[in-house]
């Protein structure tokens, strides 16, 4: 039953003509075969250095701009340089890792991170910091896709890729937050450069044991060449966006520098699609773009990423702000909502996805991240971490771990061999450009609400407010988007 035009998948996402899935000498269908397990471990590490460092350096910015010399302005850039290449890049080093191999992708961008990693740490200057940023954030572009192009190439039945994935998905969650607890710990101990100088003895072992562990790569009729036009447009598109994001953020979205971005943006973005369209061969096919499961779960991961990127941001703001609680305690704090999205990923999810279907499952997801968020909302200034940060953390965690590797699952079934790494990058895009708006916007309206107010506390429950509308419209998005027929398919099947 597949369908390349109707929109309607079965939920064990073959990716071969006639419904036969496409195995190879690596892919048992399962996770137990020592090579798949490889294939799943160095994968998940990958992402988890990644999410660190997103994290890490958090906690490090004051001690850096004392020691640097950064200006309020500039130091912004320290976050922003590598979120900007990251977003910016990120369509295009998935393409661009189905042309050279998954493989291949991920080892250079893996020494390529590491490099850089190496060269931040030893900045002398605060230019010499944010080039070494941008230059991270482009490498990690190219390592995102090619890890999730990898799995989806090793693990191509139902049940074994929702495993794959959920595991995949949690070492993001546990990556951010052990970032905070870390960076806290490295930052006051060793030094602000030990948060960047932690990455290259471990990219080092991660790379050799990828050279040694990962099958090679298998070239399947892919294009043979990068649609530069599309490449182009892509990058600058998302690059305005987020610069345009950034700039709002600081100086107000009436701006002019933050208002002719945006708009750049949204016209760049119309190009793009004209352009691919006409494409003799696209960068983007759109028709990966003509399935209704994909296509809302694009959807969920655009708006659910703006969630958890303001729910995590919010809640560390309020713990050290309003509760008064250290950074290394904060980090602490959001374990049990970290070790909750892992084990929901890992561990439940695989077994719920069967018997509920894809779309059911994000429902649920969905109605959990709802409550938690609505809990949150009710925070004040005497609010306490037991009564009312744990439950709304936890609420929302146990939809996160649900929602992210159902999502993946509908995003990257049904993809040619030769586009999985494209599908991982747009996975992955939708959940960047997600957090970078959403965070944008709820953090302009929570500012706004503290502004008059003058306490943090209500522009953070304001900010979960709005939160719990923007899920409430997920839902209803997958309620009347999402086909049906997943909920009725067993992938056990």
């Amino acid at each position: 039953m597949t369908h390349p035009t109707s929109g309607s998948r079965p939920a064990s996402g073959p990716d071969q003509p006639g419904g036969r899935p496409d195995r190879s000498a690596n892919d048992t269908g399962t996770a137990g075969a020592a090579g798949t397990a490889w294939v799943l471990v160095l994968a998940a590490a990958a992402q988890f250095v990644l999410q660190l460092d997103f994290s890490i350096i958090n906690v490090a910015l004051p001690a850096i701009q004392r020691r640097l010399g950064f200006t309020a302005a500039g130091l912004q850039w320290v976050v922003t340089g590598y979120a900007l290449t990251y977003g910016a890049l990120l369509l295009v080093a998935g393409r661009a890792a189905d042309l050279i191999g998954r493989k291949r992708a991920l080892l250079v961008g893996l020494t390529a991170f590491g490099l850089s990693s190496l060269a931040g740490g030893l900045a002398t200057s605060a230019l010499l910091l944010v080039v070494a940023r941008l230059a991270q954030g482009a490498s990690a572009a190219l390592v995102a896709p090619g890890a999730l192009g990898v799995l989806t190439d090793t693990y191509t039945t139902a049940q074994a890729r929702a495993r794959a994935l959920g595991v995949f998905q949690g070492s993001s969650a546990a990556g951010a937050t052990a970032g905070i607890v870390l960076g806290g710990v490295l930052t006051e101990y060793l030094g602000w450069r030990s948060v960047l100088l932690v990455n290259p003895p471990v990219i080092a072992v991660l790379a050799w044991l990828m050279a040694r562990r990962l099958p090679a790569d298998r070239r399947g009729p892919a294009a043979t060449r990068l649609d530069l036009p599309g490449a182009a447009l892509a990058t600058t598109g998302a690059g305005a966006l987020i610069y345009g994001l950034s700039e709002g953020q600081q100086r107000g979205f009436g701006s002019a520098p933050s208002l002719v971005p945006l708009l750049a943006a949204a016209l760049l973005t119309g190009l793009f699609v004209l352009v691919e369209s006409r494409s003799a061969d696209p960068m983007l096919p759109l028709t990966l773009l003509r399935d209704r499961a994909r296509r809302t779960a694009l959807v969920v991961m655009v708006l659910l990423g703006g969630v958890v990127a303001g729910y995590v941001y919010f809640v560390s703001l309020y713990l050290q702000r309003v509760r008064g609680m250290s950074t290394l305690l904060t980090g602490l704090a959001l374990i049990p909502a970290t070790a909750l999205v892992m084990a929901v990923s890992i561990l439940l999810t695989r077994r719920i996805q069967p018997r509920l279907g894809l779309r059911r499952t994000l429902l649920l997801a969905l109605a959990f991240v709802g409550v938690g968020q609505l809990w949150l909302s009710t925070l004040t200034a005497h609010s306490g971490y037991a009564t009312h940060v744990l439950p709304g953390i936890v609420l929302t965690a146990i939809g996160m771990g649900l929602a992210f590797p159902t999502s993946s699952v509908a995003i990257t079934s049904d993809v040619p061999p030769a586009l999985r790494g494209l599908a991982g990058s747009m996975f992955v895009t939708a959940q960047q450009l997600g957090s970078a708006v959403g965070l944008a916007v709820l953090a302009t309206i929570a500012a706004a609400r503290t502004g008059r107010t003058g306490s943090p506390a209500t522009g953070y429950a304001l900010s979960y407010l709005v939160a719990t509308g923007i899920v409430a419209l997920t839902a209803l998005a997958v309620a009347f988007l999402f086909p049906r027929t997943d909920d009725r398919h067993n992938p056990h099947d």
